[in-house]
């Protein structure tokens, strides 16, 4: 198992749990990747202050998190619900309706350099069991390691550790975490989760699912059950 790792990470659910289970037996170098996104404020925010928590705990090895840079907007367009926040899919849309054409090709582009310039062999995406996203497939995951090996000069190894879980097993996997500090929210309200949109009504799911208590708080002061 090599000693270091890299995590792509968003300060949602399920990579914060992928830190802290592998920071228990790896040195995990955590990177946050931000594109303009609507939510990122909030979420970058979030992720700090989880990685803050979890290096207190002092259980694991954990470097400090690099901050890189790629802006989307020119890509999807200044009116595209992420980038606006406008339009954000209700708690009733399909999963689907989050999509973001490319994304993992994208953010797994920067972490590739990224790792081959640390000189970091392996990163880590916390993609689950029922992402349906032609990017997350375990297909392409493949090809694009072996093409980032070749452009960069360098084995890269692509890992998805959650790969054959939901997110209620992520859950329980990291119950022990601080999970109260993740966000998952595509409208967040300062630091509350909007409570309305597909990601909130997934993670309230998730939660209810797992037979553990939704630590979050969403907006107008209501609490996970």
């Amino acid at each position: 198992m090599p000693e270091r790792v890299c995590v792509l990470a968003s300060g949602g659910l399920d990579s914060a749990v992928l830190v802290g289970v592998l920071a228990r037996r790896q040195e995990v170098h955590p990177v946050y990747v931000r594109c303009g996104l609507a939510w990122e404020r909030a979420e970058e925010a979030a992720l700090r202050r989880f990685l803050r928590a979890l290096g207190a705990r002092r259980e694991g090895r954990l470097a400090r998190l690099v901050r890189l840079e790629l802006p989307l907007a020119p890509l999807y367009g200044r009116g595209h619900w992420s980038v606006s926040g406008r339009g954000v899919p209700g708690a009733r849309a399909a999963l689907a309706s989050n999509y973001l054409p490319g994304r993992n090709l994208l953010l797994g582009s920067l972490a590739a350099v990224h790792c081959a310039r640390a000189r970091i062999p392996v990163f880590a995406l916390a993609l689950l069991g029922d992402n349906p996203f032609p990017d997350a497939t375990p297909g392409f995951l493949r090809t694009f390691g072996r093409c980032a090996s070749q452009a960069l000069g360098m084995p890269i190894t692509v890992r998805t550790p959650f790969r054959r879980l939901g997110k209620e097993a992520v859950i329980r996997l990291g119950r022990d975490l601080p999970l109260g500090l993740t966000l998952s929210c595509a409208r967040p309200r300062g630091v509350r989760h909007c409570g309305r949109c597909t990601k909130c009504a997934e993670r309230r799911a998730a939660f209810a699912r797992a037979g553990v208590a939704d630590p979050t708080t969403y907006a107008g002061g209501r609490r996970g059950a």
